[in-house]
Formats: C-alpha cells, structure tokens, sequence
C-alpha cells in the first residue's frame, strides 16, 4: 500500500513546479514559496502553550465554537491548530500515522469536518525527525515519511503544518541536511494538493537549531520560526522581538516571519504587557495564533485579540513588516507601511519607567502634509498633527497609531503628549517634587490650558509652579510642579492612585477637550529587622506593623521544585518552639498554592537544604504538613495522602507548628481557639537551630499574594542573626559579627554571648560579651576578631555563637553556626564541572545537565585553547589550562578564593546553562570588610541579552554521541565594580546550584581577574 501511495504522489508531483534554489543570503528572497497560500499572516488558535500534551477532539471543537461565539472567527481567526501529542507513538502496520483513540476517538477527519462546518480551518503538528519533540519521548516523526503524510494529511482535509525539528540523526543536524528536510515536506505537500486538491499552509518550526539562516526559508515554507519557543513572561517576548524585528526584508505575501504563538490570556503578564506583545507582532506582520484558552478567555483578553484597528495593519495586504524609525535605551520606534497609503506606527517603551517617546511623519516615511491624521488603535480615537508623533509610553507599554496624510484642524482635535513624572522617588514622610508637562502636536494651539492634580485623602498636595496656560503653541511644551508628601504605610502593600489632568479648548467653536494620565504608587513597605527576605521565585515583600505580606509566583514547593518566598528568622527554631500565624489572605492562583509557616535548616538555599517543613494552607485542598523524610532537601512527605489536604481552608486561618526534638506537629484552626491536629513528622535532618518564618508559592507562573498577621515564634523569645559564612585568611585577623534579636513581646534581659572555635584558632574577646537587656523587637550586636592558623587548609570551619539570657525570667539559650571560609588559592584548585569536550569524545561532558559541553574545537577556531590569554572589556584572563575532557570550570555554590592585585573591578568569564541564572556573592578587603554583590549570568545558548557583553562567542556546542549541534553558544564577560579605594582579599561566589540537573540553572565560572 505504501508503494501505491508513493507512486500515486510521485504521479502528482510532476504536475508541481519544480524547487526554487534555496537563497542563503541575507537579501531578500526574489519571491516567496509559490503554493498561493498566506498571503497575508496565518490567524487562529494552538493547543500548546495552554495545554501542552492535553489535546483532544473535544478540546479542538469546543475552542472552534468559542472562536465563533466570541466573535474572533469574524475577526479574522481562521486556523485551528492541534500541536503535539496527537496520534499513537508507533506507526500501524502500513506505516501510517495513526491519531491516539482515546483523544480522537473518530479521527483527525471528523475533527477537519466539524471545523469546517463552522467556517475554519484545521492544523495538525508533524516533526522533521524521527520522533515529535514531546517531553514524554515524542511520537512517529515524518523523517523518511513526507510523502505518505503529506498525503494522509491532505486525505483528512487538514489545511495547515506545523512542522517541528527535534530527534534528528546525527548525519541530519548540519545545514544542508536541514533545508533538505523541509524541501522535501514542502514538495510532499505540493504532490498531495496536486493529487487531493486540499491546499496546505506549510508552517517551518525549525527556530535556527542547526544554524540555516532565515533567509533560507521564505521559497519553502509559508512560514518559519525565527526564535526559540515563547513564554508567559515580559522578558521572553522582548527578546523573540529583538530578534524578529530584524529580518523585516524576508517577510512579503506567503511568507512570513514568525516569532511564535502568542502567549496573551496565559495569566504571566499583565494587560498592557499582553497589548504590546499583540501590537509588536502586528507591527511586524507576525501571524497571529492564540495560545490561551478561548473558552474561558476574559473580557479583557479577547479584547486585545479583537482589535479590529490592530489586525488591520498585521492582515493589511502589502504585506510589509514594520522596520525600525529609532531605537535608544529601550526605547523604539517602528513604521508599517500600508496599501492605501498610510503608515502604522508603535512606540515601546521597553524599560520599567514611563518614557517620552517621539518621531516625526517624515521620519515613519509619509511624504509632506500641512496636517497628518494620528488614528490611535488602542483608544479608537482620531486627532491630528503638524508632523510630531509624541507619546508618553508607560513601562513595558505601547502605543500603535495609524498616520494618514490630511486632517483638518478645525474638525480634529490637535494630538497632545500628557505626562506625570517624579513620583517613583516619593518616599514616607518625605515631601517630593512632581512634574506635569504637556506637549501640543497639533496645527492649532491648544487654549485655556489647566493642569491639575488630584491625590488621595491622606495624602498632602502644593502648588509649586503656575499651573494655568492661554495657549500652548505648536510643538510647545508647557510644565507644572507640584510637591506631594506620601503617607507613612499601615500595611505590607499600600496602593494610592493620583490623577492629572490637562483641560484645554481648541478650534473655532472653543470645543472643550481633555487629556489625563494617572499612576498608581503599590510599594511594598520595607520588612524590618529582625525579619529576613529570600525569594527563589518572583517575588515582593512588605510589612505594614504586624502584618507581613508576600506576592510570589513559584511552580510549587515539593520535589526537586523549591520556589518561594519568605519572610524568616534566621536560628529562631530550635527543641520547644512554636510558630503561630495568621492566614487572613490568600490568592488562588491555583488550588496547590500554598501559604503558611516554612521551617529549615536554612530557608535561603532553597534547593538543598535539609531540615525541611512546612505547614501550609492551599485554595483548593485544605491544609497540608509536609516534609523532607531524608535530609536531601527536598518535601517527599505529605500529612495527607498525595494529592490531598485535610479540611476546606477559609480565610482568616490559624496554624500552628510545634517541634519537639526532631518531631514537628501541624494542626489549624479557622476560628483562632480551636485546633486540629494534620499530623506530626519526624524530621531527623533538622538542626539545633532553624530558620523559622512564613511562606507563599503561587503553583503557576502567575504571582499570588499571600498576608500573615501576628506571626509568634518561641519560646524563647532570642534568636541569633549572624552570617552563614566568613571568608577567613590563614594568620589575618578577620571580623565576625552578629546580633541578638528580641522577636518576642516582652524583652529579654542580662543577655551575654560567645564564640567558639576549633584548637589552633584565636578569638578576640575570649571571654563572653555582655549585651545586657535587648527590647521587644531591638536587637544588640557583638562582635569578634577571629585568626585561622597560618597553616590552615583550605575549606569550611564551623564557628558557634552562643546567647545566653532570661526571657520572661527563664534562662534561654539561642546559637548560631557560622561557616570560616579558608578560601582557595585560585579558581583552578576548585574545579567541579567538565565543560569542554573534544568533538570525538562528548560523552564525558555534563555542563547542563543533559549531556552537553562546550566544543574544544569550536573554541580553538575562535582562538582559545587551554591556558590562552583571554583579554575582553579591559581584564585579562588566563582560559582553563586543562585538556578536553577534565574538570575545566567552577559550578558556583557557595566556593571562596584568595584574589590578589587591584581593580576596580572584579570581573568574571563566565556562563549559564538554564539561565539566566545569579545569586548573592561577597568581596572581602584586606580592611575585614565586605561586600555584596549579585552576579547573574546570561544563558549560554539564548541570544545574549540587551546589556550583556558575550566575551567568547562559537559556532557550535557538543552533545552527546559525538553530535555537534550549530548554534551561537556564548561564554560572557560580567563585571561587579569594586568598593573605591579598598583592596580586596578574597571572593565567596554565588550559592547557585550543585552539579548542574537539565532544566535547573547553574552559573560556570572559567575565570575571574581584577581590572
């Protein structure tokens, strides 16, 4: 059968035209593929990035109805897509593909004609290789089946391809064997037209993986991903938009440039960031394919889809992709030219403070006019303009405008700017100076001009300047200042709104007009001492008195997923301590998010450490205690069974945790008096002393927050805060220090406290330090000269701080480890990771996780071998002097070194696998001084991010099985700049990650130097 099938295409495709020569330049393509399809950007709907592996007939048919009933089939969304995940893992016994029963119980056809019905059309999802690119091993891929099916395809009237590039065979991840990959499916797809008559958009989903340039693309498919996959967050869609809106002059009718499905209604972002994710892709003639469920989608989500004015300009038929007018410090300008004429313009603003943001007619390419329409896409509204395009762009905001040429002043009102700035520096207490400015654009001036502001109740407003104008002229701009004084907050995030307004008349009849801008202050009050923050997830904290508050995202809290953030005390736990807090909110960003008291050994490493409990309250399953049952730092164990919770949460909720020895007990109570008991673990990894606080992990990409009343931790009421680790040179004395907090309601009196160390090593005052009496709330701090031995080797050395003092006229004793650091004598001494492989022998690299590494031979070819100078940004660096295939790099976690010389700065050749990935590092001076710093790390295999400086840049990365795989892999100088006039001694890096897992970000140092 599968001979008759090929020989019915083979028949067909000699009626096909034959193949264009593949252009490999970067000039533009002479045309695009000739099939007569896309001739304008392909819209419609995906599975993937709301469901992932979860499709199924009736998901594809209820999300169709949903595109007609809300009206976007109307608007031009057309294709229904089913992604991955489809059909059986295994071909049947002719070879064919066969759609999974269970999710398409009738068929890939009985889906195609359900769709059809209701006036769409069907995708489906196929992959170059020889399987799919699913996580759960990926089915039959269409390597050496094009033909057949393309054909099978054609037979169920499916109208669209989505055509991946994962699982290929080492002979087929190289250029040539690529393009040939996706010629061959494009001539399949051309044979089966031919045969059936059942045309195919051909979509390539190739994203540059094996290095063929785009500009290959535009004679074989209709269109081809231009970057890697998208996610539900800001900084992935800027980045896909830094590298699409480059390759404007590949795009045209029936080919497009594409930067992935669209991510709005996926709950990552907010509404303005979604706005300009739409109004960016538009603008650059991006198809449009929803990646959020339509079933449920809001209001505010279809809007954004529905946007009649903005489709226009991604569907307008001259098929051009917007270029870019400007572009400076985050901020750009780009123009579309249209078929009638007029031009689309957008202004984004890519960075997190309001921005001014201008260009001009000319300059977006209209021809001369005594007047220009400015039809704003977004607000729907129509004004003019002597030839100025001004906007005031809020952060991570966009404006889209339509510029015609004509418009009369008389019946148009003339286009203003409208600003409000100053208030991001408002402080508590703290009087500040705001600014209105207002921009007249228009032909005609804008008269009887006021400018007003309006702050809440509490809030304290003066004048400071004039604040009324008779007329602001053409291409003027007028100010007004006024000084505001912002409340002392009573809660962890106070919100205030304050609005401006400028009034004005313009035109003959005095035709009253207005414009208005309002910004919303929400700062979280600061969290004070002697609360902590950590945070391995997005996340803000405040405290407004005894309410604490924490907005986080975070997958979950149990496994291997550690992402959180708390608000702690540092060894506030230890035998006879009970937490107490009150739950009086929570958000449901799902029904496993989870809130409540976390204990640990020490709850800033999140991904390791032992000692691990929490008892927390979830939306959707009641309470839950859970902990780590083997010291490997990970939540394993669960008071319910899995899957479970006790009880129904309601909001306010108590909870209670108690520890006895290694035992911890969990109970709740929804009224404050009566409890109930979850269960009790014992935990034997938990240290004498822990840290005690509350917690919030949101179980979505989404951030939640959560608030916390009248948190208590004791007895006893002390707790000693001190560093994790000191950096301590052998035979110099260095500081140790740490203070003693009252966290209690009562005080605690006649307060002493010592440190002790190992035989050898000296302490400086031997004798205990009398701190006295400390007030609810205060803390006293003490402090100590510690000397290692001259000959101490490097590596840790626990040092014990220990308080002794009567709480409540009990005596009570809290204690602290403190980890001395002899640090290293070089970066080399301390190597744990193979990074480079020879090209031959890959199998022995791990930099990800995964198998992969850096290519001995790639790196050679851009001149560096092992022990070559590496000079890049004014530091000079010596590349690991090791063979291929030895431990060549430091994978950051927590190591120290001695640094010697001067600089202003310290600077680091360095990568991320996973990344970004960054953490929290300290300088030590010769002075006993120290500094923090936060080192982050670009990822190696994405493109280097805006302000990043890629020091070593190669063609090419190994993998597993002696594979090569073409990709620009990047090694990146980051400098953190040095306290002036100090010397440092020595360097903690980050505590990032332990061995590198795949999926997890670690940081590789190769070389750290001072310059």
């Amino acid at each position: 059968m599968r001979t008759n099938l090929r020989a019915g295409l083979a028949a067909a495709l000699l009626t096909v035209a034959g193949a264009a020569a593949v252009q490999l330049s970067s000039a533009a393509p002479a045309s695009a593929l000739d099939n007569g399809l896309a001739k304008t950007p392909p819209m419609g709907w995906n599975d993937w990035n709301a469901f992932g592996c979860n499709v199924s007939a009736a998901l594809v048919e209820q999300t169709a109805q949903a595109i007609v009933t809300s009206g976007l089939r109307d608007a031009g969304y057309s294709y229904v897509n089913i992604d991955d995940c489809w059909a059986l893992p295994d071909r049947d016994a002719n070879g064919n593909l066969v759609p999974n029963p269970t999710k398409f119980p009738d068929g890939i056809k009985a889906v195609a004609d359900f769709v059809h019905g209701l006036g769409l059309k069907l995708g489906i999802y196929e992959d170059s290789g020889t399987k799919t690119c699913s996580s759960s091993g990926g089915f039959s891929g269409s390597l050496g089946h094009e033909y057949d099916d393309a054909l099978q395809f054609a037979q169920w009237d499916v109208d669209y391809l989505k055509y991946d590039d994962c699982n290929q065979p080492a002979d087929q991840q190289n250029i040539p064997a690529t393009i040939a990959r996706y010629t061959a499916m494009r001539d399949a797809l051309a044979a089966a037209t031919a045969q059936t008559g059942q045309p195919i958009v051909f979509s390539i989903c190739e994203k540059t993986d094996f290095g063929v340039p785009n500009s290959a693309w535009p004679t074989i498919g209709n269109l081809w991903r231009t970057t890697g996959d998208i996610h539900d967050q800001y900084s992935r869609v800027v980045s896909l938009f830094h590298t699409n809106v480059q390759l404007a002059s590949l795009a045209g009718p029936g080919a497009w440039n594409d930067p992935d499905m669209l991510e709005i209604g996926n709950g990552g972002q907010t509404d303005a960031e979604y706005r300009t994710e739409f109004s960016l892709w538009s603008e650059m003639a991006a198809p449009l394919i929803a990646g959020t469920d339509l079933r449920s989608a809001s209001s505010a989500t279809l809007a954004i889809y529905s946007n009649a004015d903005v489709i226009a300009v991604d569907q307008d038929s001259l098929g051009k992709q917007g270029t870019i007018v400007s572009s400076s410090n985050g901020h750009w300008v780009l123009t579309k030219p249209l078929a009638n004429g007029d031009v689309a313009v957008t202004l984004f603003n890519e960075t997190d403070t309001p921005a001014t943001i201008a260009t001009t007619a000319s300059a977006a390419g209209l021809g001369h006019s005594p007047a220009y329409a400015v039809r704003d896409l977004w607000q729907h509204a129509t004004t003019e303009t002597a030839g100025n395009i001004t906007a005031v762009v809020a952060p991570h905001a966009t404006e889209m405008y339509r510029i015609s040429l004509g418009a009369d002043p008389d019946t148009v009102p003339p286009h203003t700017a409208f600003s409000l700035t100053g208030l991001d520096s408002a402080q508590p207490g703290q009087p500040t100076t705001v600014t209105e400015t207002f921009t007249d654009d228009g032909r005609i001036p804008a008269e009887n001009v006021r400018l007003t502001l309006d702050a809440p109740s509490d809030w304290t407003v003066r004048a400071t300047s004039r604040s009324t104008f008779a007329s602001v002229l053409t291409g003027q701009t007028v100010t007004a200042t006024w000084q505001v004084t912002e409340p002392e907050p009573d809660q962890p995030f106070p919100s205030w709104t304050l609005s401006a307004k400028a009034s004005y008349v313009w035109g003959p009849s005095s035709t009253p007009a207005g414009v208005s801008t309002a910004q919303t202050i929400t700062r979280p009050s600061p969290v004070r001492a002697p609360y902590r923050t950590f945070a391995s997830t997005t996340a803000q904290f405040g405290q407004g008195g005894d309410t604490l508050g924490i907005r986080a995202a975070g997958s979950d809290v149990f496994g291997a997923t550690n992402q959180y953030g708390s608000i702690y005390l540092r060894n506030a736990e230890q035998d006879g301590t009970t937490e107490t807090v009150e739950l009086t909110a929570q958000a449901s960003t799902s029904d496993w998010a989870k809130s409540g008291i976390m204990v640990r050994n020490d709850i800033g490493l999140s991904g390791s450490s032992p000692g691990f409990v929490i008892l927390a309250a979830s939306p959707g399953h009641g309470y839950v205690l859970q902990w780590d049952s083997n010291g490997d730092g990970q939540l394993d164990s669960n008071s319910a069974p899995t899957g479970e919770g006790t009880g129904t949460t309601v909001y306010p909720s108590w909870l209670r945790l108690t520890r006895a020895g290694t035992t911890f007990t969990g109970s709740y109570s929804t009224d404050g008096s009566t409890w109930m008991q979850i269960g009790s673990a014992d935990v034997a990894s938990a240290a004498t002393n822990q840290d005690a606080g509350v917690f919030t992990t949101a179980h979505s990409t989404g951030v939640g927050e959560a608030d916390f009343a009248n948190f208590a931790v004791g007895p006893p009421s002390g707790s000693v805060d001190a560093p994790r680790s000191v950096v301590t040179l052998p035979g110099q004395a260095g500081p140790v220090t740490a203070t003693l907090y009252d966290h209690g309601a009562g005080g605690i009196t006649a307060a002493s406290a010592t440190l002790s160390a190992p035989a050898g090593w000296t302490v400086t005052p031997a004798t205990p330090i009398d701190l006295g009496d400390v007030a609810a709330g205060d803390g006293v701090p003490a402090s100590w000269q510690v000397t290692a031995p001259a000959d101490a080797p490097a590596g840790p050395v626990p040092l014990t701080i220990t308080a002794t003092y009567q709480d409540a006229g009990h005596p009570a004793t809290s204690t602290a480890t403190v980890t001395a650091v002899v640090p290293s004598a070089d970066l080399s001494s301390a190597y744990n990771n193979i990074g480079i492989t020879d090209d031959t022998n890959t199998s022995v690299g791990n930099i990800d996780g995964a198998g992969s590494s850096l290519s001995a031979q790639a790196l050679a070819a851009v001149g560096v071998s092992p022990g070559a100078p590496v000079s890049h940004g004014g530091m000079q660096f010596a590349w690991p002097n090791v063979p291929a295939g030895q431990q060549d790099n430091v994978v950051a976690s927590g190591q120290s070194f001695k640094l010697s010389g001067t600089g202003t700065s310290v600077g680091f050749l360095a990568t991320a696998t996973y990344g970004p990935a960054s953490g929290t590092g300290t300088v030590t001076y010769t002075d006993g001084t120290t500094q923090q710093f936060t080192l982050s790390v670009p990822d190696w295999f994405a493109n280097p991010p805006s302000g990043s400086d890629p020091a070593i840049t190669m063609t090419y990365r190994n993998r597993s099985g002696n594979t090569q795989q073409v990709h620009a892999i990047n090694v990146f100088l980051v400098k953190v700049t040095l306290q002036p006039g100090k010397t440092p001694s020595g360097l903690t890096l980050p505590n990032v990650s332990g061995p590198p897992v795949s999926g997890v970000p670690s940081m590789h140092i190769f070389g750290i130097a001072l310059g």
